[in-house]
């Protein structure tokens, strides 16, 4: 059978075959193409491949396994637990079936009575030799009690010093002293296609190694982190190991995979340790988290909004929404501005900002520098505290009714209707017009318009009434995206429209 690939193909032989004879009726024949090749075989970019030996023996008696414990009443043989739960622990008991060596252990006894049931299985590192220990957040979450099982076999019980569930990064607790620590290193240094290495608790197996490298940097799956992704396995109870560079040095907390199935499939992401640290820090000093917040609502930077902006690249943070009296307000913050740097650091990404707020303490005086009709412009602000996500309050409450004044825009796939006296007084404005109606898969809809919003401008012309908004629909450039400024609750947003084709 012909190997897949080359089947068809003649087998090659060491004979020349003889040339054509040249005829004048035949053009001449194309020069070939030059390429770039070396006379001398070049090096080896990449010679052999790296022993991890070395790396286990100097952070593997860092890592500890954690197991959350809940405390029952009742005995597990007493009909408490699933049937696979209990049927586990008949065969250890009477059968001498032994359990896999880390996994968690069933029934064992509560330090002030009763019984505890294990709830979960995860990894941390030693940060300090004092007993400091970091983990995920969703590791130790809910669990009434901690045991911390060092390599040697030692074990302790650990108490939650702080979480931090934004960051998913955890500290602990537990009473030791020269306990081997681990040394940080620098994520700013690891570049992607380096090795890295992972050691953990997967499946409750103790001590377990992993390696690969690192396949992108900064990769954005939440609000304040920008995480590492490698390929390295990681597995559930992976979370909250370390992840190590080739000196020995964590530079990063395993927290999530992306799996269709529970189990690994070649993309991992991990907390860059410098963002872990600094939570760390935070809780070992008070036990919570403190952030900055501006008072925005922001999105990302398409190739419409660039585009229209004059802005060169897609970058910066889209300000779609102002909350009214916030620190962005005062230092007057529009909807529609892009704010492209935050005290002198570039926002690369929609992300970039709120982490970069988020870091700085409250009552901090700050200078964020805004792009608006094309022109750039710093702006003093003063960072207030984040505070829990609230849900805003409508200020209309609109229950469908047809009002006076009401028109139909087709090219946009909605209604709008003029706003009452009583109405513009509660929005503290002077105009725009108000959402009735918005047709299912209409413009309107795709730009993320709702009913009871107020469009306060459109294509940079400020709307009065009804009658001044038709008239700005019907002056917008044809196949193009247009702005659009609406109010919802308290939050004046900005967002793009392209009007249907008349």
């Amino acid at each position: 059978m012909l190997a897949a690939g080359v089947a068809g193909c003649k087998p090659t032989t060491n004979e020349k075959p003889a040339a054509p004879a040249a005829s004048a009726s035949q053009p001449l024949a194309t020069p070939p193409i030059a390429i770039n090749q070396s006379s001398a075989p070049a090096a080896p970019l990449v010679a052999g491949l790296p022993d991890f030996t070395p790396l286990v023996d100097r952070v593997g008696p860092s890592v500890v396994n954690i197991r959350t414990m809940e405390k029952v009443r009742t005995s597990r043989l007493g009909g408490s637990g699933t049937p696979e739960e209990q049927m586990e622990e008949l065969l250890r008991k009477f059968f001498g079936v032994p359990l896999p060596d880390g996994h968690p252990r069933r029934g064992s006894p509560a330090p002030d009575g009763g019984e505890e049931r294990p709830t979960g299985v995860g990894s941390g590192f030693i940060l300090s030799a004092d007993g400091y220990i970091m983990t995920n957040a969703h590791v130790v979450d809910g669990a009434d009690d901690l045991l911390v099982t060092l390599p040697d076999k030692r074990e302790f019980r650990a108490k939650v010093v702080g979480k931090d569930v934004r960051t998913d990064v955890a500290v602990v607790k537990i009473e030791g002293k020269d306990l081997p620590a681990v040394r940080i290193g620098k994520v700013d240094t690891l570049k992607v296609g380096q090795w890295v290495m992972a050691i953990g608790s997967p499946f409750g197996l103790e001590n377990t190694v992993t390696a690969g490298i690192v396949s992108a940097m900064q990769r954005d799956t939440g609000d304040y982190l920008p995480f590492i992704q490698t390929d390295v396995a990681i597995n559930p109870g992976n979370s909250g190991g370390p992840l190590i560079n080739m000196q020995g040095e964590v530079v990063g907390i395993n927290s999530q995979i992306y799996s269709r199935s529970g189990g690994f499939m070649g993309i991992s992401f991990s907390i860059p340790i410098d963002e872990a640290v600094r939570i760390a820090d935070q809780l070992r000093a008070t036990g919570t988290v403190t952030r900055g917040r501006i008072g925005v609502q922001i999105g990302t930077v398409g190739k419409d909004v660039a585009e229209s902006m004059g802005l060169g690249k897609e970058e910066g943070a889209l300000v779609r929404g102002v909350e009214s009296g916030s620190p962005a307000e005062k230092a007057g913050v529009q909807p529609g501005d892009i704010i492209t740097k935050f005290n002198g650091s570039t926002i690369a990404r929609t992300s970039d900002l709120p982490r970069l707020v988020g870091e700085t303490k409250p009552g901090t005086e700050a200078t964020i520098t805004v792009l608006r009709n094309g022109s750039s412009k710093d702006l003093a602000i003063t960072i207030a505290k984040a505070e829990d996500d609230a849900t805003p309050r409508s200020l209309l409450g609109q229950n469908g009714e047809k009002l006076p004044g009401a028109a139909a825009i087709k090219s946009l796939g909605l209604n709008v209707a003029e706003i009452s006296a009583q109405q513009r007084q509660q929005l503290r404005g002077k105009g725009g017009v108000l959402v009735q109606e918005v047709e299912a898969g209409s413009p309107a809809e795709r730009a993320g318009l709702a009913q009871g919003d107020i469009i306060l401008a459109i294509g940079n012309q400020q709307v009065d009434n009804v009658a001044g908004f038709s008239a700005a629909v019907g002056k917008l450039p044809p196949n193009r995206a247009s702005s659009l400024l609406f109010q919802r609750g308290e939050f004046a947003q900005f967002t793009m429209i392209r009007p249907a084709a008349r």
